[in-house]
Formats: C-alpha cells, structure tokens, sequence
C-alpha cells in the first residue's frame, strides 16, 4: 500500500480522538511534519473526506465530512442484510439439505460471503470470497440484473467472456435475452453454466428501500435433479428470500412463473 494512502489513513484516524482541528493540533496528534499534514489534508478535502472551515486568515480547521458517514452507512447495511440472512439460510439448509449460499457484487464481479455447505456424502462446496463473472452462475446472472441497462450495456463491452463449460453463455444478445426472463420471472437459474454439473438457482435480496444488495440461491449436484426437485427447492426458497425481504424492511413482489 502506497505510503501517501496509509498516512492519509492515519490523518483520518486523528479524528477519532478529536471532531474539529487545526493544522498544528493535527500535525502534533498525527506525530508528522506540518507541511506533510497540510500536503494530506489538502488531498483528504479534495477528494471529499475532510471539510475546511476558514473563520480567517489565521483561523482555520478541519473536520471530517459526511461523505465517511455514507461510507459507514454502506457498510453497516451489508453486515445487516449478511447477518439477517445467515438464520435464514441456515433454516433453509435443514429443509432441502443442499449447499446454500449468499452472494455481493463488488466491483464487476459476484462474490459468494456467506455459505451453508449440504450434509450429504456428494455435494457441492464454495468457499467464501470464491468469485465468479457476473454472465455464469445463477447468483451472478441475478445481481447482473440488478444493473441498469446502460450498465449491462457498458459491462458487457468490456468483459473478456470465457466458456467454462459448454453451456456458458457468452453472446452479448443471449446474456441480455436472458437478462429479461430473469426479470420477468423474479429468479434466475444456471444449468451447468459456471461450474460442470451443477445446477444453480437464485432470487434477489432487497434492502428497504428496493435496491438490490445481493443475491441467495441454492446449488445442487446435476444427479440430484429433476424437475420436481427444482420447484421445490424454488418454492422453497420464494419463501426464504420473502422473509429476509421482510426483515429487511422490503415489501416487494414476487413474480414466480416456472414454466
């Protein structure tokens, strides 16, 4: 990490200790040289983090900005939809007894941060922190369509697709055709697409105010399907998503339409 970067961290932290500052309080807190805070102050208020407030010539101070509370907000939301919904995934891994698990995306990527793993002798198994492309996987293709269009659009002209099995889909017109029935229908599947003989199923998770924070869904050996199995771990997992939608403050609809 870049020595600039982690100073400027260190600048920030100095805030914890005191709201409201000037240059020499925060050089002697910070234990740095004056012209290196105003240098990192400088830089902090210009990106948005810290304000200025300049009474006079000889009287000025800095304070941090709102901008840290947004981040904090964002992050305070992810811990709570992760932690709201581990007891329902649980729950749901007792009913169906098959790998459960709760997908972010972070950056243009789907990663997988909570996993309940199935008991049985065969089973499928990611690990925390496995990512994956947002165009493979059941999990991914959902939280893709949480992006608005000219998103998708922007995302899939700069992707470098690659066919990990050979139902990957990697045509821009059939990842957007697919795009539109995951709409339709309020869920998204995957036969096969990332990984080799597995099917994957997926519903969004909504935080209160209807804007998609992450995807749970359901994987299963391909021995273990049939179409039977698949609305039923669908229909119970419509259930699954209902109540974290509620916990969460999201009074949503689901539009379920298996054929």
């Amino acid at each position: 990490m870049s020595r600039s970067l982690v100073k400027a961290i260190q600048i920030l932290d100095c805030f914890l200790e005191r709201p409201v500052m000037t240059i020499n309080e925060l050089a002697e807190i910070a234990q740095m040289p004056k012209t290196t805070v105003f240098r990192l102050a400088g830089g902090l208020e210009e990106a948005g983090l810290l304000i200025k407030d300049r009474k006079s010539s000889h009287d000025v101070t800095y304070r941090m900005s709102l901008k840290l509370l947004e981040y904090g907000k964002a992050v305070s939301e992810q811990l709570e939809y992760s932690k709201v919904a581990r007891s329902h995934m649980n729950k749901l891994n007792e009913e169906i007894d098959e790998l459960v698990h709760l997908t972010i995306m972070e950056g243009y990527k789907a990663v997988y941060v909570e996993t309940v793993n199935s008991s049985k002798p065969v089973r499928l198994v990611v690990k925390v922190g496995a990512r994956a492309p947002l165009y493979a996987g059941s999990a991914p293709k959902m939280l893709l369509t949480g992006l608005s269009d000219e998103e998708i659009e922007e995302y899939l002209d700069h992707v470098e697709f690659k066919q990990f099995t050979p139902n990957t889909l990697i045509q821009k017109e059939k990842i957007k055709e697919e795009i539109e029935k995951i709409r339709e229908r309020g869920y998204s599947i995957s036969y096969s697409e990332h990984y080799q003989a597995t099917i994957g199923m997926s519903y969004p998770i909504y935080d209160h105010d209807g804007k998609m924070v992450a995807a749970i869904g359901v994987s299963i050996p391909y021995i273990d399907h049939s179409k039977e199995r698949e609305e039923f771990i669908l229909s119970k997992l419509e259930h699954t998503v209902k109540d974290i939608w509620s916990e969460l403050g999201y009074r949503g609809v689901i539009s379920r339409n298996f054929s």
